[in-house]
């Protein structure tokens, strides 16, 4: 398992994968990842002290993710973060949460005292498709709403049931809506929900331009920020 990576095409930031307490939801029809999670506080800290070690801060950004929010990072880890972007000089810090935490994201910014870009896994700002299929259990109304809490949306794209109108929509409020968004184009795990190849090669051919846009990152495997399994 990759814990570590440095990103260097676009918003230029160094990454951690830490281990977390289990995802307060973790009932997602698509996501395996959660299976990273442990209950061992003991073993959680040991591994992420020793991922942590490898920061260097030399882009003065830094992104830490877990499966599942940054609220189920152990107080002993977040604190250490805290130790090192003090002594590295980091000033912009990456952070990922569900929908359920929208009401605790002023604790992390007033924890680290620096500026907090907040992610969350939107996947779909179709409501029927992200809450009924993908059982998200993140119930907003529209980008609107959704944006009055998070920075970044994650998009989730070639899902077997979604469809092609889906996608465009979501394209367009990303594009036109905000300052960053991440594009996962879905990977088969282990999981029921099933890939659609059709649909990502629709995907890959209508909007390869995305890659030229700066504040989109797509990713068209699970591992193109360099961390992960």
């Amino acid at each position: 398992m990759e814990r570590y990576s440095e990103i260097t095409n676009k918003n230029k930031r160094e990454i951690v994968l830490l281990k977390s307490f289990p995802c307060k939801w973790g009932k997602c029809s698509f996501c395996d990842y959660i299976l990273d999670n442990s209950n061992s506080e003991e073993e959680i800290n040991k591994i992420n002290f020793e991922v942590l070690e490898n920061i260097t801060g030399k882009f003065k950004v830094l992104e830490v993710i877990n499966s599942g929010s940054c609220f189920e990072i152990p107080i002993k880890t977040l604190e250490k973060i805290k130790e090192i972007i003090n002594e590295k000089k980091i000033e912009k810090l990456f952070l990922e949460s569900h929908w359920a935490y929208k009401n605790r994201l002023d604790e992390m910014r007033e924890f680290f005292g620096i500026e907090i870009i907040f992610k969350s896994g939107v996947e779909t700002f179709d409501n029927d498709f992200r809450n009924k299929f993908l059982n998200k259990n993140a119930n907003f109304k529209d980008y609107k709403e959704f944006k009055n809490y998070f920075d970044s949306p994650c998009i989730m794209v070639g899902i077997k049931g979604q469809t092609k109108e889906m996608i465009d929509n979501d394209i367009d409020i990303i594009l036109n809506n905000f300052n960053h968004a991440t594009v996962n184009v879905f990977v088969n795990n282990s999981s029921e929900i099933k890939r659609d190849n059709e649909l990502v090669s629709w995907f890959v051919e209508k909007y390869k331009f995305l890659d030229n846009i700066d504040h989109i990152e797509v990713l068209y495997n699970n591992t193109d920020f360099g961390v992960g399994d």
